[in-house]
């Protein structure tokens, strides 16, 4: 058997989340009222460059849920950008195009590479634009996004095949996602994800690929304090002195780093 079929059989066997998991979704409108109460806390993070940063919604979502962290890009010092297209409803016909062409619009607005923050879905458009767009694209990273292991060790595949039209089990779509963009990729999960089983959201091991565990939903991970911290603490990096984020000292308690057993 060649390895990326050992891969892949390997991914198969990996469940969706159960429903005790599944009903921990219930907690994120407290995770929001924990970043409302936590807003003296984070305006204390590194400050933004004024660099531009594009935020996509996940699965059947709208830029509408995505408000709250482009709120708190902006009051960090960020130029943060909706994706503009609705609705998310998988990767019809000329999605991916029309992302590509809204990098495109930003980097000549701004002469900056544009970094990329996906939630769920939207890691993964955010990861394949930067694929095809390294030289415009500062950094990716993503929330809760299942670009490894086998779609279907999600609660949404199904309704990823009703919105987009597509079937989930593609062998080469899958292979092609699982590989990160050659920019600083970093993936933000939680063992306690109700929708996407974690081990698909962790990158392999590489020079520009990292992973950052914390306790969130899935639902409420864009607004979650410690994914904020996490984004805010990246997004500050340099690109070109790029470094893994340390879980060292208080973050310890927080933040697991490394990799994942």
């Amino acid at each position: 058997m060649s390895i990326q079929r050992q891969r892949i059989h390997h991914t198969e066997e990996l469940k969706a989340p159960n429903a005790w998991l599944l009903m921990l979704e219930g907690r994120a409108p407290w995770e929001y009222a924990a970043m409302l109460a936590a807003t003296p806390w984070l305006r204390k993070l590194p400050a933004g460059d004024g660099h531009p940063v594009l935020v996509y919604p996940g699965l059947g979502a709208h830029d509408v849920t995505t408000l709250p962290l482009r709120s708190f890009l902006a009051d960090r010092g960020y130029v943060p950008y909706p994706w503009k297209q609705g609705f998310n409803f998988g990767p019809r016909s000329g999605v991916i195009e029309r992302c590509h062409e809204q990098v495109d619009a930003i980097f000549a607005d701004h002469q900056r590479p544009v970094s990329m923050i996906g939630w769920s879905l939207g890691g993964v458009y955010a990861r394949e634009v930067a694929k095809e767009m390294a030289d415009k694209t500062r950094c990716v990273i993503t929330l809760g996004t299942p670009f490894t292991g086998h779609p279907r060790a999600t609660n949404a595949w199904r309704v990823f095949e009703f919105l987009s039209g597509k079937s989930v089990h593609d062998p080469e779509v899958i292979e092609q996602v699982r590989h990160p963009p050659p920019v600083p990729t970093t993936s933000i999960y939680s063992r306690t994800d109700g929708i996407v089983a974690w081990r698909c959201s962790v990158n392999e091991e590489g020079p520009l690929t990292e992973n950052i565990e914390l306790h969130a939903s899935h639902v409420g991970m864009g607004m979650n304090p410690l994914a904020l911290y996490a984004i805010a603490d990246r997004l500050a990096q340099d690109p070109k002195a790029w470094k893994p984020f340390e879980a060292e000292g208080a973050r310890r308690w927080f933040f697991r780093t490394g990799p994942a057993d």
